[in-house]
């Protein structure tokens, strides 16, 4: 049987306009994040089949941006610390285009996409893919049949993403992650498919391309 999944990136945040990596560090949404956050609900609520459950990272950015749809919905977020984003340990409150300067060994394992670096204190790209299928996979589990929203980040997007279309965890990512935009995919008996991604016509204006 059939469960779909409308995965969906938190509204913008002043770190995301820095080009500065969040990973697990807190950070809330900022005023274009919000208005992104409601107007990602309003289509989302009144031109999809309805939800019957919102997940959402614990994270502030996420849960505020679930807040919104659940409030359209008519339902309450449920929030999972396995829907967080990827820990980037070292590189964590560092300006993208600054962290070769200051880790260049470290820089060059992150763009290469190795498999095991954990960035001295985070999570390794092979345990963060773990985390996050088996996340996405217990979620379907338990809504078998049914219409899920899920609020998270772009790392987590791009892990599932990757698993549906068959790219491979260490190439270079070739697909924008937009900040609200609905990704569908379905689950079922083989596996993970897309059904339409970055659909963002309801925004005036998102980062095409934003650290993590």
């Amino acid at each position: 049987m059939k469960t779909q999944l409308c995965i969906i990136r938190h509204g913008e945040t002043d770190w995301n306009l820095e080009q500065r990596i969040q990973g697990q560090i807190d950070i809330p949404l900022n005023e274009e994040g919000r208005a992104q956050a409601m107007a990602m609900a309003f289509d989302a609520a009144s031109h999809h089949a309805p939800f019957s459950t919102i997940y959402s990272s614990d994270l502030s950015r996420a849960h505020e941006t679930a807040k919104a749809l659940a409030l359209r919905s008519g339902l309450e977020v449920k929030t999972r610390v396995d829907l967080r984003e990827r820990h980037y340990g070292i590189f964590q409150n560092v300006v993208k285009n600054e962290a070769e300067l200051q880790y260049p060994d470290a820089h060059a394992l992150y763009i290469s996409r190795d498999l095991d670096y954990d960035f001295e204190t985070g999570e390794s790209l092979l345990n963060f893919s773990k985390r996050t299928l088996d996340a996405f996979e217990w979620i379907v589990r338990h809504h078998i049949g049914q219409t899920v929203a899920i609020i998270c980040h772009a790392g987590l997007l791009d892990i599932v993403y990757r698993n549906a279309t068959g790219r491979a965890l260490h190439t270079p990512r070739d697909f924008a992650i937009p900040n609200c935009a609905l990704n569908w995919f379905h689950y079922n008996d083989k596996g993970w498919h897309v059904d339409a991604w970055d659909d963002h016509h309801y925004l005036s204006k998102v980062l095409m391309d934003s650290a993590e």
